[in-house]
């Protein structure tokens, strides 16, 4: 399982380790990923994401799972996400037509 997050695209970045006596080795940042359940109010069911805590505060800061789809390109997004946010637009049509 990689280490990158569904929503966002974050991943690992690589740095460097510096000692006291400035040798420098190569070590990676790898992001605060959490499985977490969230909620799809246009589906009407729960979907579980690894997604990282900086995507989960954004999630909240938008308004929902649904509205952070529509709003999030799809370059960024996993490929789970990409069909989650198709079936959203789809189920967002369907709602208005009735």
């Amino acid at each position: 399982m990689s280490r990158i997050c569904e929503l966002t695209g974050k991943g690992r970045q690589v740095g460097n380790n510096v000692s006291h006596a400035n040798n420098k080795t190569k070590r990676t940042f790898l992001p605060n990923l959490q499985n977490v359940t969230l909620m799809s109010d246009a589906l009407g069911k729960s979907v579980k994401l690894r997604v990282s805590t900086h995507g989960l505060r954004s999630v909240e800061h938008v308004g929902g799972l649904d509205n952070w789809l529509l709003k999030t390109s799809d370059e960024d997004l996993s490929q789970r996400c990409r069909r989650l946010k198709r079936d959203v637009r789809k189920a967002g049509a369907e709602k208005a037509a009735a």
